[in-house]
């Protein structure tokens, strides 16, 4: 990866698209840290600090947002209204036919997509704003509670999801990447330096050093290292079937008569499953928020509490499940094993062993199944582990708040970016990064 930005450094155009994505960051960093008025800095810290608030809703899209969530910023609301609308708009495009032929419709069509995916962000914006300010007045989190202050906060955070989503579509113009999931990696990658400052506080408080947490430490660095390297291999993993294409002549010429391969990769889903399961996971946090006897209550501490057992047993059970779940779900509205193996039949393609038409459909569909519960489970596993982890009570492990979520978002990234550079630098017939 080094050796591929130190390549790209060197081309005077990849240059500036990446000096041009570092700027918008930089914007976008800045807009992180920007106050909405009428909010209690106090009263939010306290909020926020509470085990509860982490294990809900309120949690994740602080995680999303780079921690602007908790402290009421600007870009609270980040990138979660752009990612929901792109999510409902795909979704919609398997229930509507008119929808998702459009969005296969080339270039024109996928422009009319973009479009109402930006209208849809709008209402789910204010929507969003408008949730978030009732929370927050209902929490005590606000300083003026008149509609006024109503108004100034809703727009402000409408306009800075708005901002948000104008910053990633700049990026994906004339920048290096995908424009949303950099901006997605910068937050998370912003939460690195508090967590890391939680865990040096467990050896160094008010002056005096505790070096009983080293060994947990290291062995949650080895953890984190083995984790990243698993992530790595089972985000290029693939299952590769053999297809034979037939030869056909036309004119004097030969086409076909050679062999590839149909691959399926086994994180085609990528992190979208553990999206649905953790919003669907968190609803009894979240409304805990609202309803303070559950927050005083024993059963729902002991049932409802991922950090605590049996409770956390049973949150982790179903979170695993509905992970794996949502995986097929997702991958059933936009794989389709039938089309692709129409398509195979019309170029003459066929896989070996099995005829053309139903027979390949069933066995890719078959394969896709199989492949599909090894991603899940290996997804639902890196997701679960923290909080197994949580369950020892080990300082070290419970303060540690980058889960595995963060983690498969952050190498997904980086190996998407670093593709994308490799990428650029091929069309410029520049092969320094082969020669290295």
């Amino acid at each position: 990866m080094l050796s591929v930005l130190k390549n790209a450094w060197k081309v005077a155009d990849i240059r500036k698209k990446i000096l041009f994505t570092l700027g918008i960051i930089l914007l976008f960093r800045l807009g992180s840290a920007v106050p909405v008025p009428f909010f209690s800095a106090e009263a939010l810290d306290q909020l926020f600090s509470s085990s509860t608030m982490q294990g809900s809703l309120f949690g994740y899209f602080n995680m999303l947002s780079g921690d602007a969530f908790a402290k009421g910023n600007l870009f609270a609301l980040s990138i979660s209204p752009y990612i929901t609308a792109s999510i409902v708009i795909q979704l919609l495009g398997v229930a509507f036919p008119k929808l998702g032929e459009l969005s296969k419709s080339g270039p024109e069509g996928q422009k009319k997509i973009n479009k109402i995916t930006r209208y849809t962000t709008i209402g789910l914006a204010i929507i969003t704003a408008i949730g978030y300010y009732l929370t927050m007045k209902s929490l005590g989190a606000l300083t003026n509670k008149e509609w006024p202050a109503a108004v100034v906060i809703v727009a402000a955070y409408t306009a800075g999801a708005m901002m948000v989503m104008w910053l990633g579509e700049k990026i994906d113009e004339n920048g290096i990447g995908n424009g949303i999931s950099i901006l997605l990696f910068v937050n998370i990658v912003a939460s690195f330096p508090g967590t890391f400052t939680r865990m040096w506080a467990m050896i160094h408080y008010n002056g005096t050093w505790d070096f009983s947490q080293i060994p947990w430490m290291v062995i949650l660095l080895i953890l984190m290292l083995a984790t990243i390297v698993f992530v790595v291999v089972i985000n290029e993993a693939e299952r590769r079937l053999p297809v034979q294409y037939a030869k056909r002549t036309v004119g004097r010429k030969v086409y076909g008569g050679m062999n590839t391969n149909l691959p399926i990769k086994v994180m085609m889903a990528g992190v979208l499953p553990v999206i649905f399961a953790q919003a669907i996971v968190s609803i009894p946090a979240t409304l805990a928020q609202f309803i303070p006897s559950w927050q005083k209550s024993e059963f729902f501490n002991n049932w409802f509490s991922p950090g605590v057992l049996p409770g956390g047993a049973i949150y982790a059970f179903i979170y695993f499940i509905l992970i794996i779940a949502f995986a097929y779900f997702y991958i059933s509205t936009i794989f389709d094993p039938v089309e692709v193996a129409n398509n195979l039949k019309k170029n003459g393609g066929t896989i070996m062993g099995y005829r053309p038409g139903e027979p390949t459909a069933a066995y890719i569909k078959k394969v896709l199944d199989r492949v599909t519960l090894m991603g899940a489970i290996a997804l639902a596993i890196l997701v679960i582990l923290p909080i197994m982890l949580a369950w020892t009570g080990v300082p070290a492990f419970t303060n540690f708040t980058l889960g595995g979520t963060s983690i498969i978002i952050v190498v997904g990234v980086a190996i998407e970016t670093t593709r994308s550079l490799e990428s650029q630098i091929t069309m410029r017939h520049y092969k320094g990064f082969l020669e290295d």
